[in-house]
């Protein structure tokens, strides 16, 4: 393997002559063997999106070169439209303020900038610190490429993928609005309802979580770049911050501001708290969601058998003809992890010391991932089971027909007493409600018909 010479402050380093990262990239590989979790691509694009727009701020503050200004433009577009993710390949296990990963951006964007400066025979050279860094400090820009991602990734995967899902439930609330289907609360039999209602329940989750999220980007839209670092805004011009907040604004296509308070920003995450709390709640939700579809479509034979589900593989390796909920099971379990990040991300936010919260790379790896695999796993539930959900006609009948909870309808007529001794009468007995009516002189049989019709319980 070929190998170069990289310099810091601390003195030279060897490094692999086909990577683009420099000294302090290469300190951090060898200082922190942790762990096998990558810094998330996502956070990396943001921060290259800042730097562009650092270095066009830069310029217009006439703080750096017309020439280097291009320089680092042309290499950030080249990051923004290749895959180069072999040069980022620091561990989330790194220093907390994310210092390893801002300089590993810094050095990278100086090789590529670099060898464009070369290809123009510019004498300028690219530093990663002076120029790349300039008016900046990873204590800002950190949590500013972490609020970047978070906004993009929500709004670009997560918020179209809600949209699918509600689309898809819209779709069966409208085709089962008529079926008629016991309902069931504390796992016991309850009153009727239809199962486009019970699947309306499932289809305003969704509806409500995509409402909250895009309204939670607010918070997230504030950005910390311009407190450099502690909050003051050291070494950069006060109007740095607006600067970049719109020059990022326009390179992304979505709206940012910087932060009014930078001390707030720095040290305090609860912004990040504050959404990932709505990704819990979307992951309760679809906990709910799938679990009921498991349940009703347990069976065929000895379970609910309510709701009949896709097959899409065989569910067994020794019982032939098996078709379990798989992709239940698989957004159940994105379900606890996400339950388990916030709990890592809401304990990470509360260590703020001073001026400066040092767990932001964990809090970032675990908000990334959450959004990920709601994503994923949520179309992949919608396409895969959702979409391909049909009733068991015939098995929603027979449980209506037969609910001792159809007897409710009485209360009124002949009170919550009496009403009770006709489903326990036909409970014991083993009898319809009709029978156990007629039977304790109670009503005449075409009273009960009249009074007891699954079509007039279910509040249409």
């Amino acid at each position: 393997m070929d190998f170069r010479f990289e310099k810091d402050t601390l003195g030279e380093v060897k490094v692999d002559a086909r990577k683009f990262w420099g000294a302090q990239t290469q300190r951090s590989i060898e200082n922190f063997p942790i762990g096998q979790e990558i810094m998330p691509l996502e956070i990396i694009r943001a921060f290259v999106q800042l730097k562009r727009s650092a270095a066009i701020a830069n310029g217009n503050l006439g703080g750096l070169e017309k020439e280097k200004v291009e320089a680092i433009v042309a290499a950030a577009d080249q990051l923004l439209n290749n895959d180069l993710s072999e040069h980022f390949p620091l561990v989330v296990w790194q220093t907390g303020s994310g210092t390893q990963t801002n300089m590993n951006v810094n050095e990278v964007l100086a090789y590529l900038g670099n060898q464009y400066l070369a290809t123009k025979k510019c004498s300028l050279m690219l530093h990663p610190n002076d120029d790349i860094n300039k008016s900046q400090s990873s204590n800002d820009t950190y949590p500013t490429a972490m609020h970047v991602a978070a906004v993009t990734i929500i709004e670009d995967r997560l918020l179209p993928v809600l949209q699918q899902t509600e689309s898809v439930l819209a779709n069966k609330v409208v085709e089962f609005q008529n079926l008629i289907k016991i309902g069931r609360t504390h796992l016991q039999d309850a009153t009727p309802l239809t199962l486009g209602q019970e699947i309306s329940g499932w289809h305003h989750m969704i509806e409500k979580i995509r409402s909250m999220l895009a309204n939670d980007l607010v918070y997230l839209s504030e950005l910390a770049i311009g407190g450099t670092a502690v909050g003051t805004g050291i070494n950069a011009d006060s109007s740095f911050g607006d600067k970049v907040a719109t020059e990022i604004s326009r390179l992304t296509g979505k709206k940012f501001i910087s932060a009014s308070n930078k001390f707030h920003a720095l040290t305090s995450h609860d912004q990040m708290v504050h959404v990932h709390g709505t990704l819990k709640a979307l992951a309760a939700d679809v906990m709910k969601i799938a679990n009921d579809v498991r349940w009703l479509a347990s069976g065929p034979r000895a379970g609910f058998a309510e709701l009949t589900i896709p097959a899409n593989e065989p569910g067994s390796s020794i019982m032939p003809g098996k078709i379990n909920p798989t992709q239940a099971e698989a957004v159940t379990m994105v379900a606890t992890q996400v339950m388990g990040n916030d709990a890592t991300i809401g304990f990470a936010a509360s260590q703020g010391n001073f001026e400066l919260n040092v767990f932001k790379p964990v809090i970032a790896y675990n908000f990334i991932q959450s959004v990920t695999l709601l994503a994923d796993s949520l179309e992949s539930f919608t396409l895969r089971c959702l979409e391909g959900l049909q009733p068991n006609e015939e098995k929603i009948a027979d449980y209506v027909n037969n609910s001792l909870m159809l007897v409710t309808a009485l209360n009124p007529h002949i009170g919550y007493e009496n009403a009770a001794k006709i489903a326990k009468k036909a409970f014991v007995e083993k009898t319809s409600l009709k029978e156990a009516a007629v039977g304790l002189a109670l009503l005449t049989a075409e009273e009960f018909d009249q009074l007891v019709d699954p079509t007039k319980m279910i509040g249409k």
